[in-house]
């Protein structure tokens, strides 16, 4: 069986190397994605005051600036977290011809608005590298999420993960050192103690083969969250039915989609902002939790839902926040509640293992660990790869040596 578990280690891991690779690397500068954006497009990301103390503007007064410059795309999400120097970002959709039916594509679906004034500071299509520096860093969340592929991409990282969370298991036990039945025989975890442990004046290839395996150990925890939270993110299909058949999950909304998109709703934005504050803090109250600030209110036309969210003590992250409210768009009335953490335990999983994917929560020393672990996955693929070739020269000049000694025992034989 551990011979078996090998070999499994091995070819899943060529199969792994290079996928994991782009994914260790991409991941390691996500984890710093808000500091890199700022610094790499600072025209759209920084706002500033024209004057000192001036205030902030209402957010739902900053989507309609916008929706107004963008009669021919639709903004679905309004930003409630309006933040002193931080431009307000929003988010564009097209809309069908009305003649054509089609769906153009936008030039740019990303807007960024000066809190302060409401004036446009800039626009990018979301992930275009040639718009230059301003979408590097959604260029490297594309290759992280997809390889830059779109859907077809994402469902192949889904099951590279998937084979990945495997793999982890996998790798983990044949670290376990062999039974012994030795009566002398030092403890289990005296004898595992080695291979959490590197070599340094071995030489070159024990100390390849003590970062791969020691390497593995360390980070272990960490990279079966990612990997589990990327089949998470990328084969939902297959992450879901696993956890149901293990934890509770909240009730699915039922929602239906109408035959023809209503753009505007019966129920306003502004109106649906306060039936949410006010259902958040009813909720709050008989829930037993306490609601710390707006995040985001979108409405989305083919179901004529509001969803309200806010950051609560039953969020996890430190950058948004996952307490929603669902509203009607027609009535007003509540149509569902979700809570990220408390509400069920397949629920909560989720929060916890997707936070941590994106170092969302335990500030700067979980980002520097979250980059640290990136660049880990890119080692230990190339210190695998390395193993391998090596090990596979070996055998080559094992046959080598076998066939020249047949060859001359064969003309030696009288």
């Amino acid at each position: 069986m551990r011979a078996t578990l090998v070999r499994l280690h091995r070819w899943a891991g060529l199969v792994l190397a290079i996928f994991l690779s782009v994914a260790g690397l991409t991941g390691a500068l996500l984890a710093w994605n808000d500091e890199l954006e700022a610094v790499l497009a600072p025209e759209l990301f920084t706002a500033r005051a024209p004057s000192p103390g001036m205030p902030l503007l209402d957010a739902l007064l900053l989507r309609e600036r916008v929706q107004s410059a963008y009669p021919q795309a639709f903004v679905a999400r309004a930003p409630l977290d309006v933040r002193a120097g931080h431009a307000l970002v929003l988010r564009l959709y097209s809309l069908p011809n009305p003649v054509t039916g089609l769906t153009p594509e936008l030039a740019n679906d990303q807007v960024f608005v000066n809190p302060y004034t409401g004036e446009l500071q800039g626009a990018r299509k979301w992930g275009d590298l040639s718009q230059g520096a301003r979408n590097l860093m959604p260029f490297v969340l594309r290759l992280h999420d997809s390889l830059a592929l779109g859907k077809a991409g994402a469902v192949l990282m889904g099951m590279i993960a998937l084979l990945w969370t495997v793999d982890c298991v996998v790798g983990a036990i044949i670290t376990f050192p062999k039974r012994s039945r030795h009566p002398g025989a030092r403890p289990w975890l005296a004898r595992w103690r080695p291979a959490w442990t590197l070599r340094w004046g071995a030489g070159s290839h024990k100390l390849t083969f003590d970062l791969h395996r020691a390497g593995g150990l360390w980070l272990w925890a960490m990279l079966f969250v990612l990997a589990w939270s990327s089949v998470a993110f990328n084969l939902r299909q297959v992450y879901e039915p696993v956890t149901r058949t293990l934890l509770a999950y909240q009730p699915d909304p039922v929602v239906t989609r109408l035959s023809r998109p209503l753009l505007q709703a019966h129920i306003t934005w502004h109106q649906a902002r306060d039936i949410g504050r006010a259902r958040m803090a009813e909720l709050g109250r008989a829930r037993g939790f306490a609601v710390f600030d707006e995040y985001m209110l979108i409405y989305d036309p083919r179901t004529a839902l509001y969803n309200y969210y806010a950051r609560t003590d039953r969020d996890v992250s430190e950058r948004w926040g996952l307490t929603r409210v669902s509203i009607d768009g027609r009535t007003g009335v509540v149509a569902s509640t979700w809570l990220p953490t408390g509400g069920a335990g397949g629920d909560t999983l989720r929060t916890w293992i997707t936070t941590l994917h994106m170092a969302a929560v335990g500030g700067r020393p979980m980002q520097f660990f979250v980059c640290l672990t990136g660049v880990g996955i890119a080692m230990l693929s190339v210190t695998g790869v390395m193993l391998w070739l090596r090990k596979r020269k070996g055998r080559r000049s094992a046959q080598d040596r076998r066939g020249m000694g047949v060859k001359q025992a064969k003309m030696s034989d009288p």
